[in-house]
């Protein structure tokens, strides 16, 4: 008898749905009100350091390394060899921030083997 996919329930689905969206809307709130904003970018310059210019920092800086890309790849992979419900969330926060924060191409592959990780039978420790 084959084992089963890898299928979330309907709960695990609504988990994930929350968490993508708070992802990708978190990463739109920074990309265009924090980042990319002028007038934020002046204030961090020039003005008193505040936490807006502690995240747009360290925002930038994660993008710059292409951090939100390699670990939604790595997560997606890992995924890919092994579901798991953690591994997938890892794997979507990151790609949805990725895809959002001028990381696309890693982040895009990430999404591609999330999604083949659905082919994949689930492990025989669940």
């Amino acid at each position: 008898m084959p084992r089963p996919l890898f299928l979330p329930t309907s709960r695990q689905i609504n988990w994930l749905i929350a968490v993508g969206f708070l992802s990708v809307g978190y990463a739109l709130y920074l990309r265009y009100l924090v980042i990319e904003q002028s007038a934020v970018a002046f204030a961090c310059e020039t003005g008193p350091y505040s936490w807006l210019c502690l995240i747009r920092k360290s925002a930038i800086a994660l993008f710059t390394q292409t951090v939100f890309g390699t670990v939604a790849v790595g997560a997606a992979a890992l995924n890919l060899v092994r579901p798991s419900l953690v591994l997938f969330t890892i794997g979507l926060a990151a790609a949805g921030s990725g895809i959002v924060l001028y990381n696309v191409t890693l982040s895009a592959f990430a999404v591609t083997l999330l999604a083949l990780s659905f082919a994949r039978p689930v492990s025989a420790a669940e």
